[in-house]
C-alpha cells in the first residue's frame, strides 16, 4: 500500500467548510456519499488521465468540484506526477446559462442556469449518460518481486483502439437540465514534449434532452444567448501547504493573470512587461506571496524544513514551481459557422473571489441567484487583471479569507433544435525542475542561514526571478499543444516506441533481476533500452544506469547493495538521429511503486543474528549509509526464512511483532510500534521465534 502516495488520502486537512453556507449542495453530498456504491457510481464516477507527467482525475458530472473525489481542497492536477503531493486543482466549475427560456413545465425564466461546481455536486442539473476510457493500447503491467505495482492514479481503461491519435481518450456525456447535451472528449499523450498537457474537445447541443434518459423533452426550444462558463480556483502545490500556510492549499495566495484577451485597449503587463503571449488566449496562475508568512520571501514556496512527510527534505527547495494554466485553441463562431473559430473568445475573462456567495448554493430554481449568474458570465474582460492589481508587492488575496479564481465565459450562442458549438482547451503545467528547484532553493536558503558558507548564494530577487522563467515553460507547453491542434492530422504526434509490455522486477541474493517482454519483438520504433533506478523511495531522483540494444529483454543490476530500496523504470528507446534526440516511451507505464532488495540465504545458525545498526543513534550518519532515503530503519539479517520477530521494552511490554514470511534472510523496522508511534530513546529486547528455535537479541535507541 503507498501509504506515503497521498496524505489526503487518510487525512482530513483544514478546510474551510465552517466558512461556507452548504446548507443545500452539503446536504445533497452527505445523501449521495451514504447511499450504495451503485447509486454512487451511477452518479460520481471518477477515471484518472495518467500516461504522462501530468495526470488528474475527472468525474463523469462533467466537473471537477472541490473535494469531488476525496475530502481534501488540493487534489488533480499532479505535476510532475512522480513526486507526492503534486496537485495544484482545488475547484472548478461549468455553468451553461441561457436567456428567456421555459422549461418543461411551461414555467419562464428571465435567466436560466445549470451548475456543476465549484461546491454544488450538479445531481439534478447535469445527468451522465457516458463516461468510458480508451486506450491506444493495452495497459502495461509491472511487477515487483511477483506483485503487481500500480500507482495510486491507475487508470481504469474500459477498451482499447490501436487507430486513436492521443494515448488515451476520455470520452464524458452528460444531459442537462435545460436540454443542452454536453460532450467532452479528454485526451493525453505520453511523448515527452507533449506529456505535461490535456487537451478538452468540448461539444454542446441543443438536444432537448432534460434528463438522464435519451427523450427530448423540449423537443422545440430554442436556447438563446447561451453562455458557457468555466471556474478555474489554481492552488499551487500540496507540497507547501503546511509549510508555508494551510491557506494555501485553497489558493488564499494564488496569483492569477490572463493573455489573449486583446479586444481591449491592454495596459502594460505589471510582472510580464509588453502584451508578451498576447497570442495565446490563456489563463494561469502560480504560488504569489502568502503576507502571513514572514520567515523568508515565500514566492514560489522555498521549503527550509519540511517535517510532514520528509524530514531529510531540508534544503530549501523551491517547493511550489508549477505554473498551471488553461489555453483556448478553438472557439465556433457560432452555431452556424461551427469550425469557424472565433479569435474574440472567450468573451468574459474574469476573476472573482473563491468565497463569493455566487460560488455556493447554485440552484437552477433561484431565479434571482440566476439573474447574477448570468452576469457574471456576460461580463466581458476585467481590467486590471489580478497580477496587474496585486502587483509584484501585495496580497494575492485582496483581503479575501480565500483568494481568487479565474473564469472563462464563451458566448453568446443560439441554439435551435439540433445545433451545437464546440470548445477546445488545453490545460497545462509547467515550471523548474526538481533538480533546478533543489539547486536554487539550497542556494537562497544559504543566503538567509548561510549554512552551507562554499556554496553558492541568491538573494530573494534573484530566487524570484529564475522561478519566473517557469511561466516560459507554460506558454512554450501551450505551444506545443497548439502545434498539436493545427497539425490537422487527429492528434497524430510522431509516435515513440511502444514501452515494454510486462515489466518485472525481482530481488535476488545478489542482484536485482529485470525482464520485460514487449508487444511487437520486431518493432521497427524500438531502437534499445534504458534502465533508470533510485534508492530510497520512488519519488526521487533516477539515474540512467544501463543502455541496452533493441534485443534485450533482461537486465541484471549487479550494483545493489543488501538494506536498500530500489524503484526503477524502463524505456523504449527511438532512433537517435531524430532532431532533438529519440523518442521514449513514457516512464509512467513501467514505473515501479514498490521496493525491492537483494536478499539473502536465510540463517541457519541462530547465533549469527544480528541487529544493524545497535546501537541505532538518531544522529549518526551510518544510518544514512546503511538505508539511503530511510534513516529511521533497523534490519534483523541471518534470520531464519520463516520466523517471527516479537520486539519488547525493557520492562517487557510488547510494543511490535513482525511476521517474516518471505524466505530470506533479512526483515527490516521502521521503528515504529504497533499503535503507529515512532519508538523513543532506550533498551529494546527482540524475540526471534522459528521452528529451529529461538534467539533474544538487545539492541539500543538512542534519539
Amino acid at each position: 500500500m503507498h501509504v506515503k502516495r497521498h496524505r489526503e488520502e487518510t487525512m482530513k486537512h483544514g478546510t474551510f467548510q465552517g466558512r461556507y453556507s452548504w446548507l443545500l449542495s452539503t446536504a445533497v453530498v452527505i445523501a449521495l456519499f451514504v447511499s450504495s456504491p451503485s447509486t454512487v457510481r451511477a452518479q460520481f464516477d471518477i477515471k484518472w488521465m495518467s500516461v504522462g507527467s501530468l495526470q488528474s482525475w475527472y468525474s463523469s458530472i462533467g466537473c471537477e468540484i472541490e473535494e469531488g473525489r476525496v475530502k481534501v481542497q488540493q487534489d488533480g492536477l499532479r505535476w510532475p506526477a512522480i513526486y507526492n503531493y503534486q496537485d495544484v486543482e482545488a475547484a472548478k466549475a461549468l455553468w451553461i446559462g441561457v436567456n428567456d427560456y421555459t422549461d418543461v413545465r411551461g414555467l419562464h425564466w428571465d435567466k436560466k442556469a445549470v451548475h456543476v461546481g465549484p461546491r454544488v455536486t450538479g445531481v439534478g442539473e447535469f445527468f451522465p449518460v457516458k463516461f468510458e476510457l480508451v486506450s491506444k493500447f493495452d495497459p502495461p503491467s509491472v511487477f515487483v518481486d511477483g506483485n503487481p505495482s500500480v500507482p495510486a492514479a491507475q487508470a481504469d481503461v474500459d477498451r482499447v483502439d490501436p487507430t486513436i491519435g492521443p494515448d488515451r481518450i476520455m470520452t464524458d456525456v452528460a444531459n442537462t437540465a435545460i436540454g443542452v447535451t454536453m460532450t467532452r472528449k479528454i485526451m493525453a499523450f505520453s511523448q515527452q514534449y507533449h506529456d505535461n498537457y490535456i487537451i478538452y474537445d468540448y461539444e454542446f447541443k441543443n438536444t432537448g434532452i432534460t434528463d438522464g434518459g435519451s427523450t427530448p423533452q423540449l423537443p422545440n426550444q430554442v436556447l438563446k444567448d447561451l453562455y458557457v462558463f468555466f471556474h478555474y480556483r489554481y492552488a499551487s502545490c500540496a507540497d507547501t501547504r503546511f509549510v508555508i500556510g494551510n491557506a494555501t492549499g485553497w489558493g488564499i495566495n494564488t496569483m492569477l493573470d490572463m493573455r489573449g484577451d486583446t479586444t481591449i485597449a491592454n495596459p502594460q503587463s505589471t510582472f510580464f512587461p509588453g502584451n508578451k503571449d498576447n497570442d495565446i488566449r490563456a489563463t494561469y496562475a502560480w504560488h504569489g506571496k502568502f503576507p502571513a508568512f514572514t520567515r523568508y520571501d515565500n514566492i514560489g514556496g522555498p521549503i527550509f524544513d519540511n517535517p510532514y512527510y520528509d524530514k531529510t527534505d531540508t534544503s530549501g527547495r523551491i517547493g511550489a514551481p508549477q505554473f498551471v494554466g488553461l489555453a483556448t485553441l478553438f472557439a465556433s463562431k457560432s452555431a452556424a459557422q461551427r469550425d469557424v473559430d472565433d479569435p474574440g473568445q472567450p468573451r468574459t475573462t474574469m476573476y472573482q473571489s473563491s468565497d463569493d456567495p455566487l460560488t455556493s448554493n447554485n440552484d437552477q430554481f433561484n431565479d434571482k441567484k440566476m439573474v447574477a449568474e448570468y452576469g457574471w458570465m456576460t461580463m466581458g474582460h476585467m481590467l486590471p487583471r489580478h497580477a496587474d492589481k496585486v502587483g509584484p508587492t501585495g496580497d494575492p488575496a485582496l483581503g479575501t479569507p480565500g483568494g481568487f479564481s479565474n473564469m472563462n465565459g464563451y458566448g453568446p450562442y443560439t441554439l435551435n433544435p439540433g445545433e451545437s458549438i464546440r470548445l477546445v482547451m488545453v490545460e497545462a503545467v509547467a515550471g523548474l525542475s526538481r533538480d533546478e528547484c533543489r539547486r536554487i532553493g539550497r542556494a537562497y536558503m544559504n543566503n538567509e542561514m548561510n549554512k552551507w558558507p562554499n556554496e553558492p548564494k541568491i538573494n530573494a530577487a534573484e530566487k524570484n526571478r529564475l522561478f519566473y522563467t517557469g511561466r516560459d515553460s507554460l506558454f512554450k507547453t501551450f505551444r506545443n499543444a497548439i502545434a498539436n491542434w493545427n497539425s490537422g492530422s487527429g492528434f497524430t504526434l510522431a509516435q515513440a516506441p511502444l514501452p515494454p509490455k510486462v515489466f518485472q522486477v525481482n530481488g535476488g541474493g545478489d542482484r536485482i533481476a529485470l525482464t520485460w517482454d514487449v508487444y511487437n519483438p520486431d518493432d521497427p520504433n524500438t531502437k534499445g533500452f534504458e534502465v533508470y533506478r533510485a534508492i530510497g523511495r520512488y519519488d526521487s531522483t533516477y539515474y540512467l544506469i544501463a543502455s541496452l540494444a533493441a534485443p534485450a529483454r533482461e537486465f541484471k543490476d549487479l550494483t545493489a547493495v543488501r538494506g536498500v530500496q530500489y524503484y526503477y523504470y524502463l524505456q523504449a528507446v527511438g532512433d537517435p538521429s531524430v532532431p532533438g534526440g529519440p523518442l521514449k516511451s513514457s516512464r509512467y507505464y513501467t514505473q515501479s511503486y514498490d521496493p525491492t532488495f537483494l536478499t539473502r540465504a536465510p540463517g541457519k545458525v541462530l547465533d549469527e543474528i544480528r541487529i544493524v545498526p545497535n546501537p541505532y543513534i538518531k544522529t549518526a550518519d551510518q544510518n544514512k549509509l546503511l538505508y539511503p532515503g530511510n534513516p529511521d530503519r533497523i534490519g534483523f539479517l541471518n534470520i531464519p526464512g520463516e520466523c517471527t520477530i516479537k520486539i519488547y521494552t525493557e520492562l517487557g511490554e510488547l510494543i511490535r511483532e513482525i511476521p517474516h514470511t518471505n524466505g530470506s534472510g533479512d526483515e527490516y523496522w521502521n521503528m515504529f510500534t504497533s499503535s503507529n508511534q515512532m519508538v523513543v530513546s532506550g533498551v529494546y529486547i527482540a524475540v526471534i521465534e522459528s521452528q529451529s528455535g529461538t534467539a533474544v537479541r538487545k539492541f539500543v535507541v538512542i534519539r
